[in-house]
C-alpha cells in the first residue's frame, strides 16, 4: 500500500522475490531491513540490516541462515543458555511486512524519511522453534486439523452444513488497544481522575486540540498500513484538559482506544497489534504527548484492557464463509455445539491460562472489582434468551452475536491487556477451545445439553465442567454477588504473579490437556521462569523503592505545639503505619525489609503474602494521609 510516494505495507503473497526486490529498487528511501522475532515475554527484536544485504542474500533470510541472535539476551530462560545460546532468525513470508519510517532522518537524495522494512520472523534454536510467533502458527495449524477431523467424523449439532464441503478452517481473531496519553512530566491527579470516572465525564466525549489531531492522524496511519481501522475514541478515564492563554492544551491526561478489523489469521492479528502500538506511540510522540500501554498506570482509576476476540469459521468449496459458532436459528439458540464446546474449554482451563495472560503485577492490578475488568472465570451469552440480546461487561468471556450479522459471532476475552503476549494468549485460548470441542463434538452433545451444563449451579452434576462451580451469569457479578459468593461460584482471583503461576502446579491435569507438540511444556516452563524472575526483580527494585519514596514523602505537617488533638492523633496513626511499612526497629523488620529477605531466600510464598499486605497498607496510608494533609493548614 502506497501513499504520498511511500510504501507502508507489502501484503502477504502479493509479490514474489523479484517483485519485492523490484519494489524496493523503486524506493531507495527504504534503507534497512529488520527481522522481527518475538520472544516468550512478547519483546520484538529490532535491528538495522542494510538493504544491500537483503538484496545480496535474499534467500538466506527465509531459510534461517542469514542472521543469528544471542538467545541469552532475549527471554528464553532454560532454553537458550549461555552454553547453547545461538538462535537463528527465519523470516516469515506468510504475513504482511511493514515499513517503519523515521521522520527525523530524511534521505538526502529522495527527500523522504528513511524507512526500515520490518519482516516478522521466527526464532529457531537447536531444540526447535522457540518463539511466540511460531508457537501460535503451529498451534493454530494443529487445532485446525484436530477440529476439522472431529466435525467431519461427527458433524456439528445445531448447525446444518455439509462438512464434506469444508475446505479449511479459519480463526477469526481481533484485538483492540486502550492506552493513556498525557503531557510530558505531568503529575497525576488520581482523585480528580477517580471523580471524573465515577461521574462518567469522559467516555465517548469529543477530543480536542492536539489529542484530537493525534487521534485522527493515528486512524489515518493505521489505514495506510492496511489495518482497516474501525474507530478511535475516548475511553472512560481522564480529566478535562487545561488551556493556556493562546488556546493551546497544556495539561492533557486522557484514556483513548483504537479498533481495527479482525484478521482470519491469528498470527497476522498479533503482528498487527505490534504495528498498531508502534503507530500510536510514534504519532502521539510527534504531537508532543507521552503514551503508556500499561494495564494499570494510575492506581484507583480504570486501567487499559486489550479485549481479544476469538472465533472459528470454515471456508466452503464454493468460497463462502460459515461461522461455526452459529446455530441454524440464532433467535432460538445461542450457539452450535462447536461454540459451546469452545467457551466451555476456555472456562474449564482458565486457571492455567491466566498466568500467561496476566503475567505481571501491572496486569493483576487492573483486574480489580469496580473497574469493568474481569475477576471471575465466568461467561455471559448475551441475555437470558437468544432473542433478547444484552451485553454483560463484568464477565471474563462475553459472547458477541447478532442475527443481522451472523459472520461476526465470537467470544470477547476481557482479561488481556496491551502488554499481554497476544501470540501466547491466543495459542492457549484455541488449545483450550479444542479440548472443549473434543468433548462437545466427540460425544455428539446436543446444544441444549451443553447449554444446561454451562448454566449449571454450584453442586449440580456435570460431565465436563467442575461440579463445585458455576460458569455463567447474565447479571453484573459485582453487583449481584458478594466477594465471598463470587469466589465460591466462579473461583478466587490471584493477588500476585506468584499466586497466579502456582495454578500450573495446582492443576497439572489442566496443563496436560493443553500441552502438545506445538506448545510443549518446556516452552510453558520457560515462560513461567521468565515471568517469575521479572516479578521478583520488579518487586525488589521498583515496587518497594517506589513505595518507600511515598512513605518518606508522607511528612508531618502540623507543628509540635499545635492545639488540634485530632491532627496529632491522625499523624500518630500515620507515623506508626509508616514505620510498619518501611522503617526497621530493634523490635522488628519493616514489611519492605521482610519482603526483600524473603525474595533473597527465594521464599516466594512469604514474599507474595507480604506483597499483598504491603499493597493494602499503602492504600491505607494514602487514604489516611490525604485526610490528614487536607486538614492540617
Amino acid at each position: 500500500m502506497t501513499k504520498e510516494g511511500l510504501v507502508y505495507v507489502i501484503p502477504a503473497g502479493q509479490y514474489g522475490k523479484e517483485g519485492v526486490l523490484a519494489l524496493l529498487e523503486q524506493h531507495p528511501e527504504i534503507k534497512f531491513v529488520s527481522l522481527v522475532g518475538v520472544d516468550l515475554a512478547g519483546n520484538d527484536t529490532d535491528e538495522k540490516i542494510p538493504i544491500s544485504v537483503f538484496f545480496n542474500d535474499y534467500d538466506k533470510f527465509f531459510n534461517g541462515t542469514a542472521f543469528q541472535t544471542d538467545g541469552s539476551s532475549v527471554v528464553l530462560p532454560g532454553i537458550a543458555t549461555l552454553s547453547n545460546a545461538r538462535v537463528d532468525i527465519k523470516a516469515d513470508p506468510g504475513v504482511n511486512w511493514f515499513v517503519d519510517y523515521n521522520d527525523s532522518n530524511i534521505d538526502e537524495v529522495t527527500g523522504k524519511p528513511v524507512g526500515t522494512l520490518r519482516i516478522p520472523s521466527f526464532l529457531r534454536h537447536a531444540t526447535g522453534f522457540i518463539d511466540s510467533r511460531s508457537i501460535l502458527r503451529h498451534t493454530t495449524d494443529y487445532v485446525a486439523d484436530e477440529v476439522l477431523a472431529l466435525i467431519k467424523k461427527h458433524g456439528i449439532k445445531g448447525l446444518s452444513i455439509n462438512t464434506d464441503d469444508i475446505v479449511k478452517l479459519v480463526f477469526t481473531t481481533a484485538t483492540e488497544l486502550e492506552f493513556w496519553v498525557k503531557s510530558p512530566s505531568q503529575d497525576v491527579a488520581t482523585r480528580l481522575l477517580s471523580a471524573s470516572q465515577k461521574m462518567q465525564e469522559q467516555y465517548w466525549q469529543r477530543t480536542h486540540g492536539v489529542v484530537r489531531t493525534a487521534l485522527e492522524q493515528t486512524v489515518e496511519r493505521l489505514e495506510q498500513y492496511g489495518l482497516e481501522p474501525e474507530m478511535g475514541h475516548k475511553e472512560v478515564g481522564g480529566i478535562k484538559a487545561q488551556i493556556d492563554d493562546s488556546g493551546k492544551l497544556i495539561f492533557v491526561l486522557e484514556q483513548l482506544e483504537c479498533d481495527w478489523k479482525y484478521a482470519s489469521d491469528p498470527v497476522q492479528t498479533a503482528d498487527n497489534e505490534i504495528c498498531a502500538r508502534i503507530i500510536v506511540r510514534e504519532v502521539f510522540r510527534e504531537n508532543g504527548l507521552e503514551v503508556t500501554f500499561q494495564a494499570k498506570p494510575i492506581h484507583g482509576v480504570a486501567g487499559s484492557g486489550e479485549h481479544t476476540h476469538v472465533g472459528i469459521g470454515a471456508i466452503m468449496k464454493n468460497g463462502t464463509f460459515i461461522n461455526l459458532f452459529n446455530p441454524d436459528d440464532m433467535n432460538k439458540e445461542f450457539l452450535s455445539s462447536v461454540g459451546y464446546g469452545a467457551v466451555m474449554g476456555i472456562l474449564k482451563h482458565y486457571e492455567v491460562i491466566n498466568p500467561f495472560v496476566s503475567a505481571t503485577t501491572d496486569s493483576l492490578n487492573r483486574l480489580k472489582p469496580g473497574f469493568e475488568a474481569p475477576v471471575c472465570i465466568v461467561t455471559a451469552l448475551g441475555g437470558e434468551t437468544p432473542d433478547v440480546p444484552t451485553r454483560n461487561r463484568s464477565v471474563l468471556a462475553g459472547l458477541i452475536r447478532s442475527a443481522e450479522n451472523p459472520k461476526a459471532t465470537r467470544f470477547e476475552m476481557r482479561a488481556p491487556n496491551p502488554f499481554t503476549n497476544t501470540y501466547i494468549a491466543l495459542a492457549l485460548f484455541y488449545l483450550a477451545a479444542l479440548d472443549g470441542i473434543k468433548y462437545a463434538i466427540g460425544k455428539e452433545k446436543a446444544p441444549a445439553d451443553l447449554l444446561a451444563e454451562l448454566s449449571k449451579k454450584p453442586g449440580d452434576p456435570a460431565e465436563y465442567l467442575e461440579k463445585s462451580r458455576a460458569y455463567r451469569s447474565e447479571v453484573d457479578v459485582f453487583e449481584a454477588f458478594t466477594d465471598e459468593e463470587r469466589a465460591d461460584m466462579f473461583g478466587k482471583a490471584p493477588n500476585t504473579v506468584w499466586e497466579n503461576f502456582k495454578a500450573l502446579t495446582e492443576y497439572p491435569e489442566k496443563l496436560d490437556d493443553l500441552a502438545c507438540d506445538p506448545f510443549q511444556k518446556r516452552l510453558m516452563e520457560s515462560f513461567r521462569e521468565g515471568a517469575l524472575t521479572r516479578w521478583a526483580l520488579e518487586l525488589q527494585y521498583r515496587i518497594i523503592p517506589d513505595n518507600l519514596e511515598r512513605v518518606i514523602s508522607a511528612k508531618q505537617l502540623h507543628t509540635d505545639g499545635d492545639s488540634n488533638p485530632l491532627e496529632v492523633e491522625r499523624w500518630t496513626t500515620i507515623n506508626a503505619l509508616r514505620t510498619e511499612l518501611g522503617r526497621d526497629t530493634e523490635k522488628s523488620l519493616s514489611i519492605c525489609s521482610k519482603i526483600k529477605r524473603a525474595l533473597n531466600a527465594k521464599d516466594y510464598d512469604t514474599a507474595s503474602d507480604l506483597m499483598v499486605l504491603m499493597s493494602d497498607k499503602m492504600d491505607e496510608l494514602a487514604d489516611l494521609y490525604y485526610e490528614y494533609s487536607h486538614n492540617a493548614f
